[in-house]
């Protein structure tokens, strides 16, 4: 079954990364999501998701037209093969750009929060170059995490991967009150506004429709940001 996506979802145009990592192949940062569920629509390209979760390691090709779904706790790394493009829809917009995505940094990283934030964050007043090669070496310390967690899990199960768990909500632990004041606002919001919707049809009253509008968007100005994966391009409202 579909996951459900309650009330608000924010969508982003993703050029996967094709810098070489140390193990030979092309891609992106593993990382997780700590509350929200996340999609992938394959739109070009060639490439593998490599996932571990609850039901271990797995891989799954990529092509045009492959769409999958990682829920909460999933750690997933992209592949780029040749020239993999992506549309990403995530749930609870806002809450993934406040950090909802922890990092496959190794366990002294991890356990130490300066250094998590310190490897994590990229430079904002630095050239195209300079953030490029800040987002690589996040990659390239993300990628060593990982190859660490994966012998971990084989040589302790799933203790190893509840142990990355514990320490991932740990670093966006002191975010959670923020969090729900923003999902209060926008989410939960969007979900009553529904609620209202059906009990207006329930009574015969077709009040909201009369309300119904059409928003345009148009691509970001400027160059994709540097994401955990990729260069992103988003969206933003057209007004007037």
């Amino acid at each position: 079954m579909t996951p459900l996506f309650p009330g608000g979802t924010s969508i982003s145009d993703l050029a996967v990364y094709d810098w070489e990592c140390a193990d030979g192949v092309h891609g992106g940062t593993p990382h997780l999501h700590t509350v929200s569920t996340e999609a992938y629509v394959v739109t070009a390209g060639r490439g593998e998701v490599h996932t571990l979760s609850a039901a271990g390691f797995a891989r799954d090709r990529l092509e045009p037209g492959s769409v999958l779904w990682f829920s909460p706790g999933t750690i997933h790394r992209l592949v780029n093969e040749d020239g993999l493009r992506l549309v990403v829809i995530m749930q609870n917009a806002g809450l993934p750009e406040a950090g909802d995505a922890v990092l496959t940094f190794p366990s002294a990283v991890l356990r130490d929060p300066d250094a998590y934030r310190a490897a994590a964050t990229l430079p904002e007043q630095a050239s195209e170059d300079e953030r490029a090669a800040a987002a690589r070496a996040r990659r390239d310390l993300a990628i060593d995490g990982f190859g660490q967690l994966l012998r971990e899990v084989e040589e302790r199960g799933g203790q190893a991967l509840a142990d990355f768990h514990r320490l991932a909500v740990e670093i966006v632990r002191p975010r959670a009150a923020s969090w729900k004041e923003l999902w209060n606002g926008t989410v939960a919001a969007e979900t009553e506004r529904t609620r209202a919707h059906l009990d207006a049809i329930e009574s015969g009253d077709p009040a909201h429709l009369g309300q119904a509008t059409v928003v345009r968007t148009a691509p970001r100005p400027g160059p994709r940001a540097f994401g955990m994966c990729g260069r992103l391009r988003t969206w933003t409202p057209l007004t007037g």
